[in-house]
This record gives structure tokens, C-alpha cells and sequence, in this order.
């Protein structure tokens, strides 16, 4: 238990532990920005880059599908994750042996040793509403969404919402680094990428897409998005590092009923429905989740 408050300590707001920029992937949803980043140059002249010196490292992860040929680099942010920090998934009947509701948030921070004011207490009760708001699945009624603090239910969900006979299969992003870790994590991450292999289309005609929560042992809030999407494997090699990226992305093709104020437009230069806004994976613990 004493590993796992560590780990939930580093992610909770207020501390200094690496941001993975998972809300951004919760689309369509409007997302602000939380740093400035530096300029950095590219050999890219696309104008979704025009504007790069004042944005938000975390929001360069967006792209259109003609970026996504043999050869072409892009300012990209991937942050550094260190494995070790992850959180497992519990069994599922410890899981349901644990209160998970807003109302049980006070025996909650006792059971877990939490101050009730601190940015840890916050988090917990932000994650708990979130997924008492968002418990209900609607196949087929608009994007789904709900949150799996078990293997089971994640997966059990999934298979009801891709309606899947044969299973599921889950994709991540993995990032290999020739440096140190404290290179990695001290050195600027957004960086100039080149994609070096030839990107592979992934068949998907549903996707499911989760993202860890903060809290005390793994909760996944899961969403299953509406409208076409196309899934592609990308590798990437960074400028600066060397260090080499295996990413999954996801490409929504109509974004016409998506908020106008959405971040994606603001970085793309584009307007709603009038491009496709394509997205990275952050490494850590953000999952696809696919029909097989």
C-alpha cells in the first residue's frame, strides 16, 4: 500500500510529478492549458506549427492524416514515463470490496491515510464524481463512457461496448530511450520527431479509449468515442535523444459537432469539420482498446 500512495502522491495536483497529458485524449471535450513551453524549429511547414512559441508543450500531440508519411518530422511532446510508477489494475473482488462513491470519500481518506485538504483528497473526490457522472453505459446513445478499477471490468465492459465475440486487444504507446532517465526527464521532451517506418493502419471500426485516473491504486476512466476514427502504429525517432517512439494514434474523421473552443483547432489552424484532428498516445497509462 506504501508503494502505491507514493505513486499517487507524484500524480496528484499541486506536485511536481510528470504530467502525461492523458485529458487531452478525452475528446471532444475542450481541454486549457497548464505551462508554456520554448520554441523549438522545424524543418515542418505546416501551419499547425505556426504558432508553436506560445503553446502548451502538452497540446503537441495533435496532427492531420496527411502528416502520417515515411519521413515526415513534427514537433512532438512525449513525456517520459517511468514504468515502475504504474499502478495494477486489482482483482476485482478487491475492488468491490472498496467503496468507490463521492459519498464514501471521508472513510475513504481514512482507510488510505489521506489528509482531507490535501491535493491528494482533492483528486480522489474529482476521480470519484467523474466516474459516479459517467457509470452508465449507452451502447449505441451517444459516446460511452465508464471506469474500470478492476481487469474484469475493463475488459468486460469493453467486449459489451465493441461487441466483440472474440476479445479484445489493448495497444500503448511504448517509448525507448538511449539515455539515462535523468537526461530524459531534465532535458526539454517536446522535440522534433521523424516518422521512420511506413505508418500501419490498424482495422477498427470501434475503439475504445482509456486513461488512468489519480487515485491511490489504478481506476481507468474509459470512453468509447462517437463517429469514424482510423487507428494507425507509428514509430518516431527524436532529434534531440535519439529516442525512439512506438505510438498509436487515432485520427477522427468528422469533427463537425465538436465544441469550436476544442484545443485541437486552436493547434491545427482548422476549424470544426473541416479537418480531421489526429491525436498520439502518451506513453504510461493511456490504452486503446480494439475489437479483435
Amino acid at each position: 500500500m506504501l508503494a502505491l500512495l507514493k505513486t499517487f502522491w507524484q500524480q496528484a495536483p499541486g506536485n511536481a510529478g510528470e504530467d502525461s497529458g492523458e485529458n487531452l485524449l478525452q475528446l471532444p471535450k475542450s481541454e486549457s492549458g497548464r505551462q508554456t513551453g520554448e520554441h523549438i524549429s522545424s524543418s515542418s511547414d505546416h501551419h499547425q506549427h505556426h504558432h508553436m512559441a506560445h503553446m502548451d508543450p502538452l497540446l503537441m500531440t495533435f496532427f492531420v492524416l496527411n502528416d502520417l508519411k515515411l519521413g515526415k518530422t513534427m514537433p512532438l511532446y512525449f513525456p517520459y514515463v517511468d514504468p515502475s510508477k504504474s499502478l495494477d489494475l486489482l482483482p476485482k473482488e478487491k475492488a468491490d470490496s472498496i467503496p468507490f462513491s463521492p459519498n464514501s470519500l471521508p472513510y475513504l481518506l481514512q482507510f488510505f491515510s489521506i489528509s482531507q485538504d490535501s491535493p491528494q483528497a482533492k483528486a480522489m473526490e474529482e476521480t470519484l464524481w467523474t466516474c459516479q457522472d459517467d457509470q452508465s453505459i449507452n451502447v449505441g446513445k451517444g459516446e460511452t463512457k465508464y471506469c474500470a478499477t478492476s481487469l474484469e471490468t475493463l475488459l468486460g465492459q469493453a467486449n459489451k461496448i465493441l461487441r466483440s465475440d472474440t476479445g479484445v486487444q489493448i495497444l500503448m504507446t511504448s517509448h525507448t530511450s538511449k539515455t539515462t532517465k535523468t537526461t530524459v526527464t531534465t532535458d526539454p521532451v517536446l522535440q522534433n520527431y521523424t516518422i521512420v517506418g511506413k505508418p500501419k493502419e490498424i482495422a477498427a471500426p470501434n475503439i475504445i479509449a482509456c486513461h488512468s485516473m489519480p487515485y491511490p491504486y489504478a481506476v481507468y476512466y474509459c470512453h468509447n468515442p462517437e463517429g469514424e476514427t482510423k487507428v494507425f502504429e507509428v514509430t518516431l525517432l527524436g532529434e534531440i535523444h535519439g529516442d525512439r517512439i512506438d505510438a498509436v494514434s487515432v485520427c477522427h474523421m468528422d469533427t463537425s459537432q465538436w465544441d469550436p473552443h476544442h484545443v485541437s483547432f486552436s493547434v491545427l489552424g482548422v476549424l470544426p469539420g473541416s479537418s480531421e484532428v489526429c491525436h498520439f498516445f502518451p506513453p504510461g497509462d493511456n490504452l486503446l482498446l480494439l475489437p479483435y
